[in-house]
C-alpha cells in the first residue's frame, strides 16, 4: 500500500500533505469531493456512487490514492490498468473505465488509466492534484508499467467552439494562445497529447470532447 507525506504551501505557509490509499471509511468525503469539484451543468448521475467506489478499493486499491490536509480529504485519483492500442486510441469513458465500476481492471496489463482526478475547489492552489498525479506515476514507475493514460476534459472549448474545432483549440492551448482549465493543469504534471476523442463523456462544457494524453515511463525504453 501507498503513504507518502510531504509540505505543500497554503497561503504562504507549510503545511503537511498526505497521499495514502482510500478505504471506505473515506466514501462520504469522496462522494462530497466530486459534487464540490464537479457542479453543474456536469451530470450529478456521474459523481461517484457508493458501489463504484467499493469497486475501486476491491479490484485495484493501489491505483485509489487521496490527499488529507489536516486531517480532512481534500482530493483523489482513480486508476486501472487497461489494453490500449495506439494504433486505435479511440474510446468513451464508459467503455474503458466499465461505467466508472473499473471491473475490466486486468492486473496483467501496462497502461495505468485514470478513471478521474478532482480537489475541492478550496485547495487548488496547493497544487494537490499535481501531487496526486506524481503519486501515480510513482505507481507506474514501481510496478514497471508503460504509461499513465487518460481523457482530459477541455471545458473551457465551449466559449470557442463557434470560431475552433476541438483540435484547433487544443493547438491553441498547446501553443499557449489559450488556457484551458484541464488542459494546461495536465500540461503541467507533464502529460503530453495523443489525439482529441469525441463523444468521450457527456460533458456540455467540452462539447463532449477530451484531449487523450500520456505520460511514459521515462525508465522503459520503445
Amino acid at each position: 500500500m501507498y503513504r507518502k507525506e510531504v509540505f505543500v504551501l497554503q497561503e504562504g505557509r507549510p503545511v503537511l500533505a498526505v497521499v495514502r490509499n482510500y478505504e471506505k471509511a473515506d466514501f462520504g468525503d469522496l462522494i462530497a469531493i466530486q459534487q464540490e469539484s464537479f457542479p453543474p451543468p456536469f451530470p450529478s448521475e456521474l459523481w461517484w456512487s457508493e458501489e463504484q467506489l467499493e469497486s475501486h478499493v476491491e479490484h485495484y486499491p493501489e491505483g485509489a490514492l487521496c490527499v488529507e490536509i489536516n486531517g480532512e480529504v481534500v482530493g483523489s485519483i482513480t486508476g486501472l490498468l487497461v489494453h490500449f492500442n495506439p494504433e486505435n486510441p479511440v474510446h468513451t469513458w464508459e467503455e474503458v473505465t466499465d461505467h466508472g465500476y473499473i471491473r475490466n481492471h486486468d492486473p496483467k496489463e501496462r497502461t495505468l488509466y485514470i478513471v478521474d482526478i478532482s480537489v475541492k475547489p478550496a485547495y487548488r492552489k496547493l497544487d494537490l492534484g499535481k501531487l496526486l498525479m506524481q503519486s501515480i506515476y510513482e505507481r507506474v514507475i514501481h510496478d514497471g508499467l508503460d504509461r499513465v493514460l487518460g481523457g482530459g476534459r477541455m471545458p473551457g472549448y465551449h466559449h470557442h467552439a463557434e470560431q475552433l474545432t476541438p483540435e484547433e483549440y487544443v493547438e491553441r492551448v498547446l501553443t499557449g494562445d489559450l488556457k484551458d482549465p484541464v488542459i494546461s493543469f495536465l500540461l503541467r504534471c507533464g502529460r503530453t497529447p495523443v489525439c482529441v476523442v469525441p463523444d468521450y463523456l457527456e460533458d456540455e462544457q467540452s462539447h463532449h470532447n477530451a484531449l487523450l494524453m500520456e505520460w511514459k515511463n521515462p525508465f522503459k525504453q520503445e
